[in-house]
């Protein structure tokens, strides 16, 4: 017979491995999906411009202002393109990771914000298909593209959709993980990993000139509401426990 501690472990264990099926199931539907949906060009670049001319209108056409002194330098083009590449999906990978196994409540929060916020992304991307800044602005330069090759490692072409710079999910769910990490970790150092994360992605979304100003508001919004229905989520799961 199994002795307690191992029984918890094992069940422990379990719990954790379907919640990694559960979270990679998600994860590819979203990258299929996105991948399966890009728009016609036309109407993409069109949205750009109509992006564009909104930021002239409430003066938040900053884009080439962020990205000039990165450009500059071939190491600020090298930080801002790890920023970019390094800062999403391997430190969204770590800390579910961390979560999962460590910080449960904390975990299913986070999991519900991005699942929540990630079907309403699918819908703006097949509803409102905006080309990026790189591809649309030709006095803006795509850093990743020219001096990196580890975003196709990491995303390959067949899971891009490179008509889907509104909202700016790199921001949005860096904000997630962010607000997850300064919530559930016990030192302060990491905690303020957690705060300054969001802060870094958003500044090296527009600096790579892959999204525009607009794009990162949309996408920090969308993450709160995401957010929001997370809690909404634990909640009712906090009162099915409490019933009798």
């Amino acid at each position: 017979m199994l002795m307690p501690d191992r029984m918890l472990a094992r069940a422990r264990l379990r719990w954790f491995l379907g919640q990694v099926a559960v979270v990679a199931a998600g994860v590819f539907c979203y990258f299929q999906v996105r991948g399966l949906t890009a728009a016609a060009p036309a109407s993409a670049f069109a949205h750009a411009r109509a992006v564009a001319d909104l930021e002239r209108h409430v003066h938040l056409d900053l884009e080439a202002t962020v990205q000039a002194p990165f450009i500059a330098t071939a190491a600020g083009q090298t930080v801002v393109n790890w920023i970019y590449i390094w800062g999403h999906w391997p430190v969204i990978i770590v800390t579910m990771a961390w979560l999962a196994w460590r910080h449960r409540r904390h975990f299913l929060r986070l999991r519900d914000a991005m699942l929540v916020s990630g079907a309403l992304g699918l819908v703006v991307f097949v509803g409102f298909p905006v080309a990026p800044p790189r591809l649309a602005d030709g006095e803006l330069m795509d850093t990743v593209t020219a001096s990196s090759r580890a975003y196709r490692v990491l995303q390959p072409p067949n899971f891009v959709n490179q008509y889907a710079a509104m909202p700016s999910l790199h921001a949005g769910w860096d904000l997630l993980v962010g607000i997850s990490i300064a919530t559930a970790a016990a030192w302060v150092a990491v905690r303020a990993i957690g705060w300054v994360l969001p802060v870094l992605m958003s500044v090296a979304v527009v600096a790579t000139g892959n999204h525009y100003v607009v794009d990162v508001v949309a996408g920090l919004a969308l993450a709160l509401v995401g957010y929001a229905a997370a809690l909404l989520l634990e909640r009712r799961r906090d009162h099915r426990a409490a019933a009798p």
